[in-house]
């Protein structure tokens, strides 16, 4: 789990239009019961982009009743259309589910390009805070987009199964094995892979359910994770993320403000190949946390192995959670105050050759095993411009003497190939499909 966090989620930015059209939009009175589905498509005609707090947004409701505006948290909205796929620089969201596809057997380039178009219209609907283009379950009716991400991506059995081999970046080679690694096959890989996230419970399950319908008889689920975060609003301030050790998780992260964050974490416009442009790739790795070996530590044994204060993430070295750690800083007996197996040292881009990667996990806890332990940890997602220069090394380095180690376990791992985001009128990997 290195020492990255992500940042903070970028709301898009309003057109000139945009910000002289938003001040005349006004919540429409109860008594008119304007639904979901028109108030949106209203929104859509008329170029303005949801988000606004207290934004009337939601299904129909009965002439009788008040229809009590939505919070900010509903009302917030991910753009499906742009450079790149949404879900990888868009602030963790509160709920995610991670799933992957085989396509059916018999199922090729074709039956995969009807799919990802049914795909890319159900997701860009979806994220508007519209219903599914069909049979939709009404599990969302009520609720506004509620930051819902849907991002799609390509394992690297799929060339293979569509024919497309040659197309099949070198980047997408699988994976080495680690030692820590404990990976069930059938909860690893996967010709395809969608990733959804929301700020709202129902609003994720919803997206999830639409998804499986479409796929229809051209791919059925190979495996399934759920996920959570801290939800929005739940500290006195924002700050970086705890996972379920205690910790707070992900100090280091790049960030989009950095010069060379595209660089690290996107597939330039020119990159091979070329239908991988503004694209990513994602390592998602299902890591168990040891819970009850974990908890048995003390504060300070805990902080020894992960090189940081548990209270407020600061280096041990230190100053504050974002002070530069001091590597070679000894205490009164001559010992390093950061351990040299410190997991938030071994982790750090230059202790790596600048590796660096983008995390995005999500926690996750599914219950109590056989042997009475909590079957718990982190969905570990990862984006990088080549998982050769960013997961690879890193994991390598932590493979030779993590002191995280003792407490992890990698149960499942997983490549894709994230194609860049779709232009209007586009769907996601249509330039690969149709190329």
């Amino acid at each position: 789990m290195p020492d990255q966090s992500l940042p903070k989620a970028r709301t898009p930015e309003a057109t000139p239009g945009e910000r002289e059209a938003a001040p005349a939009r006004e919540a429409a009175p109860a008594h008119e019961g304007i639904s979901r589905r028109r108030l949106l498509g209203t929104a859509g005609a008329t170029g303005l982009v949801l988000g606004t707090a207290g934004a009337a947004v939601g299904y129909a409701a009965a002439p009788s009743e008040a229809a009590a505006p939505l919070t900010s948290l509903g009302t917030d909205r991910a753009m499906f259309h742009g450079k790149h796929q949404p879900g990888i620089t868009d602030g963790l969201q509160a709920r995610g589910h991670v799933v992957a596809f085989d396509l059916a057997a018999g199922a090729g380039r074709k039956e995969a390009a009807a799919l990802l178009r049914r795909w890319s219209e159900t997701a860009r609907r979806l994220m508007a805070g519209e219903p599914s283009p069909h049979d939709d379950t009404d599990v969302a009716r009520d609720a506004g987009p509620s930051s819902l991400t849907v991002t799609f991506g390509f394992g690297h059995s799929f060339f293979a199964r569509t024919g497309l081999e040659k197309q099949r970046p070198t980047a997408l080679d699988p994976l080495p094995e680690f030692s820590s690694d404990h990976l069930d096959k059938n909860r690893s890989n996967g010709d395809l892979w969608v990733q959804i996230g929301a700020n709202d419970a129902l609003v994720a399950f919803h997206a999830l359910r639409a998804i499986q319908k479409d796929a229809g008889r051209a791919a059925k689920v190979r495996w399934q994770m759920n996920g959570f975060n801290r939800s929005p609003g739940a500290t006195s301030h924002p700050m970086t993320a705890r996972n379920l050790m205690g910790q707070i998780d992900g100090t280091r992260n790049p960030k989009p403000s950095e010069t060379d964050f595209d660089q690290r974490i996107f597939v330039p416009e020119k990159g091979e190949p070329t239908w991988m442009a503004n694209g990513s790739y994602a390592v998602v790795r299902r890591i168990r946390m040891l819970l009850d070996d974990w908890e048995k530590l003390s504060v300070k044994a805990q902080e020894d192995v992960i090189g940081r204060r548990k209270s407020d993430g600061a280096a041990l070295s230190g100053g504050t959670e974002t002070t530069a750690m001091d590597l070679e800083k000894t205490d009164a007996e001559g010992n390093l105050v950061v351990p040299i197996n410190a997991h938030a040292r071994i982790t750090r881009p230059d202790q790596n050759g600048g590796a660096a990667m983008l995390r995005r996990p999500f926690s996750f806890h599914d219950g109590i095993d056989a042997d009475g332990v909590p079957d718990a940890g982190l969905l570990f997602i990862c984006w990088q411009a080549d998982p050769l220069r960013g997961f690879v090394p890193v994991q390598r380095k932590l493979d030779r003497g993590d002191a995280l180690s003792t407490f992890i376990r990698h149960e499942s791992s997983g490549l894709f190939a994230v194609p860049g985001g779709a232009g209007e009128g586009e769907y996601v990997g249509q330039k690969l499909l149709e190329g």
